[in-house]
């Protein structure tokens, strides 16, 4: 702390002491000055006649840039210790749960994203984006998963300690992942991104050939690719389904936990791509 505002202090009161020895003027401005800058303006005035009004706008933009800086090192240093009092565990517990928060809330807007694309345009450019953004989806699903996992096992390593403090909604947010129609729920959000980018893929290889209903056996693959599809969509969207009832019932009991927890956002049915 206060490291850019020594220096600026120093480098003040040093060029203060200067003025001082070049203009015969009493060296204790220059103590002045260091020990409160913001007297700087009144010996500017003081002490020069002529670039009064240039030296006092160079000095307050260096100072208010000096204190914003601080201000600003200040309240990231602050964000950064401010588990610093508490114990490991206690510390550990808070980074997990700020993690599956915030992997939660990047996926609930991926999802969004994904429902808008869902019905992707006969363009090649279309299909290419959209099979990259699915790519970056599995990403955040990934870090979901992990951070979902990283939470259900602290919560059996530290068992006793859950329990000592008294930490219910820890062990219902573990419950609610362990759930069996939660994890259906994954499964066939996996399942819907496989068909869909197998069925992008295909028609990205082969977009002529089925445009332009060039090959029957394109055209028969096509209808293949496209039945797993929508196979794919509607057991995904019966699963989402369940799950959506199963988590307004828990946010009933357990309303705590809401944040931790996939958003309703996610209760749109996914459009087919036509």
């Amino acid at each position: 702390m206060y490291y850019i505002y020594f220096s600026f202090v120093f480098i003040l009161s040093g060029w203060m002491l200067l003025e001082c020895n070049r203009r015969s003027l009493p060296k204790w401005w220059a103590a002045i000055v260091f020990t409160s800058p913001v007297t700087t303006p009144y010996f500017i005035f003081k002490s020069r006649k002529g670039q009064r009004l240039t030296l006092l706008m160079i000095f307050l933009v260096c100072f208010s840039f000096v204190i914003a800086s601080e201000i600003f090192i200040y309240s990231k240093m602050k964000t950064k210790y401010r588990y610093v009092h508490l114990p490991p565990v206690t510390r550990q517990l808070i980074r997990y749960s700020e993690i599956l928060k915030q992997t939660t809330q990047n996926l609930d807007n991926y999802l969004v994203k994904l429902e808008q694309q869902s019905k992707v345009q006969s363009k090649v450019e279309k299909l290419e984006q959209t099979i990259i953004f699915i790519g970056e989806l599995r990403h955040n699903m990934h870090d979901n998963q992990a951070a979902i996992k990283q939470m259900v096992e602290f919560v059996e390593k530290h068992r006793d300690f859950v329990t000592r403090k008294d930490l219910q909604w820890v062990y219902e947010i573990k419950r609610f992942y362990n759930n069996r129609i939660v994890i259906a729920h994954f499964k066939s959000l996996e399942n819907y991104l496989d068909n869909f980018e197998t069925l992008l893929r295909f028609c990205d290889q082969n977009f002529d050939a089925i445009t332009k209903a060039e090959s029957t056996i394109h055209l028969k693959n096509y209808d293949e690719y496209y039945l797993r599809y929508r196979r794919a969509v509607d057991s995904h969207n019966r699963f989402n389904v369940k799950r959506i009832e199963f988590q307004n019932d828990f946010i009933e009991r357990y309303p705590e936990i809401k944040e931790y927890l996939p958003t309703k956002r996610q209760t749109e049915a996914f459009r087919l791509w036509e």
